[in-house]
């Protein structure tokens, strides 16, 4: 848990919550906040299992789970591939075309570029490419005056989006299995606070939404599951604009780290099919394997 990317506090609150839970499967844990000795400390422990409840760059794009293979180390969640693939937007909208899921256009451009003048048509989405959880993301209206002055943390070149209108929907994949969705309710856009902050969103699981549309959400979101190559648990998210049915869901990403603590969106549909955070924790980690 932990390390050192941009969600490294939020990474930190879903280790110790898996910890806890896992204390009282009766698991013997120790918690470890990832550095750069990482290697070494897990060398020394040789634990049975790793639990990987970090989040963003380097723990959820392949990088740690690289060096778990290497020390043949069993390991939760996506192997290196497809953590690879996840968490490059650009690339992984690319599979799910080629699959036949439903994207919205997208550019990759220069920081520099977007800043200068309007790459698209308003209203668009900017955001970084490799980050997740709504980190950096920066909201286009169509009556803007100007392009966006991005903050100057942001990447060089970042992904800029064209603006899907509608209700925020998200699904959870364990195994073979698609979850529920969960309408993510807010009184702005869904931004990195809004995900994280107490009282920043409400979750109504199951969404109150069509019959059709919860299928094709659980649909889509296992057939990008499997498009990416995913183990374990992941979590998909989707746009959907009521005016236009069906045609209006959009699948925007797919998350192979969903955040886990109690609260968080997975951990709500698991409850909310009768799955236990204590019993959520333990699948993870004796589905836990190498070669993933």
């Amino acid at each position: 848990m932990g390390g050192a990317s941009a969600e490294r506090e939020v990474s930190l609150s879903s280790g110790r919550s898996c910890a806890a839970a896992l204390r009282d499967e009766g698991y013997n844990v120790v918690e470890v906040d990832a550095g750069p000795d990482l290697s070494q400390v897990l060398s020394d422990l040789a634990p049975d299992a790793v639990l990987n409840c970090l989040h963003g760059r380097w723990g959820e794009d392949g990088c740690v789970q690289g060096l778990l293979e290497w020390l043949r180390i069993p390991y939760s969640h996506s192997g290196v591939l497809a953590s690879s693939l996840a968490m490059d937007k650009q690339r992984s909208k690319d599979v799910f075309a080629t699959a036949g899921l439903p994207v919205v256009e997208s550019i990759i451009a220069p920081a520099s570029e977007v800043c200068a003048r309007h790459v698209m048509t308003p209203p668009y989405v900017v955001k970084p490419n490799n980050e997740g959880s709504s980190v950096g993301v920066y909201l286009v209206h169509e009556e803007a005056n100007g392009p966006p002055q991005l903050d100057p943390s942001m990447p060089d070149t970042v992904m800029v989006e064209a603006f899907v209108p509608g209700r925020e929907l998200t699904t959870t994949v364990i195994g073979d299995r698609a979850l529920s969705v969960t309408d993510i309710l807010t009184d702005g856009w869904y931004d990195y606070d809004a995900k994280y902050k107490p009282g920043g969103s409400r979750h109504v699981v199951p969404a109150d939404i069509p019959r059709q549309i919860t299928d094709l959400c659980l649909d889509y979101a296992l057939r990008a599951h499997r498009a990416l190559g995913c183990r374990g648990v992941s979590r998909t998210d989707f746009r959907w604009d009521e005016a236009r049915g069906v045609d209006g869901l959009i699948l925007l990403e797919t998350n192979t780290q969903p955040g886990m603590t109690p609260t968080s969106l997975t951990p709500e549909q698991a409850q909310a099919e009768g799955m236990s955070f204590g019993q959520l924790c333990a699948w993870m980690v004796e589905d836990a394997s190498c070669d993933r």
